[in-house]
């Protein structure tokens, strides 16, 4: 087991940033990455946008860990790979990211990530892997409606995650 998870965060927090309520975000009110039903889903109850504001990395990192690291075998992926995979889940959810690694190295795409997957991904060059996973990440955005509002930026985001996952694989 390796444990890229802390700076896998810190990359995925630099895109984050802190407290955003844009009308146009059907995530609606989210902090450090965090919407405001994911973190009521986490604490069990409702929070108001005060709650939201006042969210700190100390508090989102096990969110985090358990609901998109861990749940895409962060640890189990090769360096770099695990970013990639890992902000995707983030942003489209934990199924969406690993359907996407399954089509990168060309096994059934059924969003459970399990031996023959991991298999996959051991046999595949990591570069290669990197970067089909990311272009079939910026089509999806690109087709979404919300792109013209938010497309510069997650365009933005995609090319940095690669940048950095490849630099990560050395």
């Amino acid at each position: 087991m390796k444990t890229n998870f802390e700076a896998c965060l810190k990359y995925l927090l630099q895109h984050e940033g802190g407290f955003v309520n844009h009308p146009s975000d059907p995530g609606s009110m989210t902090n450090l990455g965090i919407t405001k039903a994911v973190w009521e889903e986490w604490t069990g109850h409702k929070v108001d946008e005060a709650a939201m504001r006042k969210l700190t990395v100390a508090d989102v990192t096990p969110l985090y860990k358990r609901k998109y690291w861990d749940k895409v075998r962060g640890d189990e992926l090769p360096s770099g790979v695990d970013y990639c995979v890992f902000d995707a889940a983030v942003n489209s959810g934990p199924g969406r990211a690993v359907k996407w690694l399954q089509e990168a190295v060309g096994v059934v795409a059924d969003g459970a990530l399990g031996p023959k997957t991991l298999a996959a991904v051991a046999a595949a060059d990591d570069q290669a892997t990197i970067d089909k996973y990311n272009a079939t990440r910026l089509k999806f955005l690109q087709a979404l409606p919300t792109w013209a509002v938010f497309g510069r930026g997650w365009g933005i985001r995609v090319a940095d995650v690669k940048k950095t996952a490849s630099t990560m694989t050395a």
